[in-house]
């Protein structure tokens, strides 16, 4: 995993938010967390943000990263396990075609897949068995990115297998703490035959984070915010080669969303 980032891909948030898990979502600070979001890809990270407008039709539509996988020069649009989401796929194929990406598409009606579980080390491809993504799903990764070994990994309850671990850098992952993150990561460990060095967290969610090189030395790692894991941050902090980003998640986690699955970032310099 090179973290190593062009383009970002978002979308704004609706209206239409609200209404999600039962009213619970808090529209205005949806919007201010949006923001800050967009603005830490644009200018922490150094990214071209690509901004798809909010749609009504689409309350879940911020959670664009579920959408597609993009790995090398292939994107994979995915098929998400809810059927009112499917429509938030709409227009990725112009998009990775403009940008000059070979497009794979998941049109098998019994396949289900969220981009949420798949996990890419930059050496291999480790896929979450969930209530979002199933076997079918799973093969059509394989499929896809036939350069790269694919192992799948079973997930229990509402998770993703991102709702509980991510990239931190080149041959590292973070990991929660959970029975459920344990057992992910000794089958990751069954499953693998290179070495990844592991950092724990105390928190699930915080485990999921985004890591990017920027420039020659620059390691980044955006992060859940100390207001919301408070004891996770105290292991980031040990992380002294690396510039820490908070970035608060507060109402798509309401909707078991996570920071990576906010944004499809892309690596990809077109010849003018």
């Amino acid at each position: 995993m090179s973290g190593r980032y062009t383009h970002a891909v978002v979308r704004g948030v609706p209206a239409s938010l609200a209404q999600e898990a039962d009213g619970q979502v808090d529209l205005a600070r949806a919007q201010r967390e949006s923001g800050v979001y967009s603005g830490i890809l644009r200018q922490k990270l150094g990214l071209q943000v690509m901004e798809l407008p909010a749609s009504e039709d689409l309350p879940q539509g911020q959670l664009i990263g579920d959408t597609a996988v993009v790995i090398s020069d292939t994107a994979l649009i995915t098929r998400p396990a809810i059927p009112a989401r499917r429509k938030e796929t709409e227009g990725l194929r112009k998009l990775f075609e403009e940008l000059k990406f070979r497009v794979c598409e998941l049109t098998d009606e019994k396949a289900t897949l969220d981009a949420s579980d798949i996990l890419f080390t930059g050496s291999e491809i480790f896929v979450g068995l969930s209530k979002w993504t199933n076997l079918r799903g799973a093969e059509m990764v394989a499929k896809t990115y036939q350069d790269y070994a694919v192992s799948t990994v079973p997930v229990s309850g509402e998770l993703h297998l991102k709702s509980f671990c991510s990239m931190c850098g080149p041959d590292t992952l973070v990991i929660g703490s959970s029975d459920c993150a344990k057992k992910a990561l000794k089958m990751m460990e069954q499953l693998t035959d290179h070495h990844y060095e592991t950092l724990t967290v105390p928190d699930d969610p915080a485990a999921n984070c985004i890591y990017a090189r920027v420039g020659p030395k620059s390691n980044i790692l955006v992060h859940r915010s100390a207001e919301e894991y408070p004891n996770s941050i105290q292991v980031f902090q040990k992380l002294t080669d690396y510039t820490l980003v908070p970035a608060s998640c507060t109402e798509m986690s309401k909707l078991g969303g996570c920071l990576t699955a906010c944004t499809i970032l892309i690596n990809r310099k077109l010849e003018i």
